[in-house]
């Protein structure tokens, strides 16, 4: 799977979106359509919102996929200042929310901040990471 990475920028922020890690929860565009329109090309427009606004609803993608850098702020990286809290969603992924490191099968280190979902049907093309399948497959647990 190719690993493609977007990047949208109101000059403020840059909003940065994972296609591969999008489980599709479609919280994103219900709480902000403005900026997260899936009708559209771009999808996201970060020009529709103010900056904080922005921020508020990346930080309530359950995957990871969309993330975000203030421009001014370009090499520092986002980091969520709590304790780690890890919550099951019904008949969908582990989700952990805070700072964590994951080691691939090959040893490679990702570092991930706010909240990552990680697959429980077992069925994700992209593990450990949760892709969406559990809805496709119809998973129970």
């Amino acid at each position: 799977m190719k690993d493609i990475t977007k990047k949208y920028t109101n000059g403020e922020v840059t909003v940065v979106w994972k296609p591969n890690e999008c489980i599709h929860s479609t919280i994103c565009f219900k709480g902000l359509g403005e900026v997260f329109d899936p009708r559209k090309r771009p999808w996201i427009a970060p020009e529709g919102a103010a900056t904080e606004k922005i921020i508020e609803q990346i930080k309530k993608c359950p995957s990871g996929a969309l993330s975000y850098y203030l421009n001014r702020d370009a090499y520092d990286k986002v980091k969520v200042e709590a304790e780690t809290i890890v919550e099951t969603m019904p008949n969908g992924p582990l989700l952990v929310y805070g700072n964590v490191a994951i080691k691939d099968k090959e040893g490679n280190l990702t570092q991930k901040n706010n909240v990552t979902a990680f697959c429980r049907c077992g069925a994700s093309a992209n593990k450990p990471f949760c892709d969406g399948t559990h809805k496709k497959i119809d998973f129970v647990g």
